[in-house]
This record gives C-alpha cells, sequence and structure tokens, in this order.
C-alpha cells in the first residue's frame, strides 16, 4: 500500500497500482491549475467512512510507494478516472476496466 500525504498531515493508503493512476490524474489536473474535489471510501472495521479533499495546486501532495517498480498503466482507466474527475462531484476511485490491449503501457 502506498499513500497520498496531502497539506497538512491529511494521508490516505491506496493500492500502488491505483496511486500510480491517480497521480496521473491529479498531476494533469492540476497542472492546469484547476481545482476539483477528490473523494474516495475508507473501509473500516466498523463502517466505512467517505473523504473528499479540495485538490489545489498551492497545497503540497506527496506520494509514497511501497513497491520500487512503477506498475503498467491502464490507459483506458486513465480516461475512467479523467472523465469522473470532470464531474460537479469530483474524482473518485473508480474500477479499474479490463484490458483488451487498448493503449497499456510501462
Amino acid at each position: 500500500m502506498g499513500t497520498l500525504s496531502y497539506g497538512d498531515g491529511q494521508v490516505a493508503e491506496f493500492d500502488d497500482r491505483a496511486l500510480a493512476h491517480l497521480q496521473i490524474v491529479i498531476g494533469a489536473k492540476l497542472r492546469r491549475g484547476e481545482c476539483f474535489y477528490f473523494s474516495w471510501v475508507e473501509e473500516g472495521r466498523v463502517s466505512d467512512t467517505r473523504t473528499s479533499l479540495w485538490m489545489n495546486p498551492m497545497i503540497p501532495l506527496v506520494y509514497k510507494f511501497s513497491g520500487s517498480r512503477p506498475p503498467t498503466i491502464n490507459r483506458r482507466w486513465i480516461d475512467d478516472l479523467a472523465l469522473a474527475a470532470n464531474t460537479m462531484s469530483g474524482l473518485r476511485l473508480v474500477p479499474e476496466p479490463a484490458n483488451h490491449g487498448n493503449g497499456d503501457h510501462d
């Protein structure tokens, strides 16, 4: 599990593969100076909780991956995440679509 650290102490854990895809989409939006919401559900022992961050290019953001090798990128997943990020509710971690040879690369 990797982590995304945001601002003054918000830390979230994500699978390295998901985190790599989120990094690409979040980076693209912030590079363009776009602010947006990023929401996810954390599965807990008692109940699930939903967290939502207002992503802003002026707030520090750090990605830490548990593995040393970057995962293969699924272009379809990037597209699905980017579509979600451009909605009123903002970016959310949508399920990875199956790869059918549509643009995956290392």
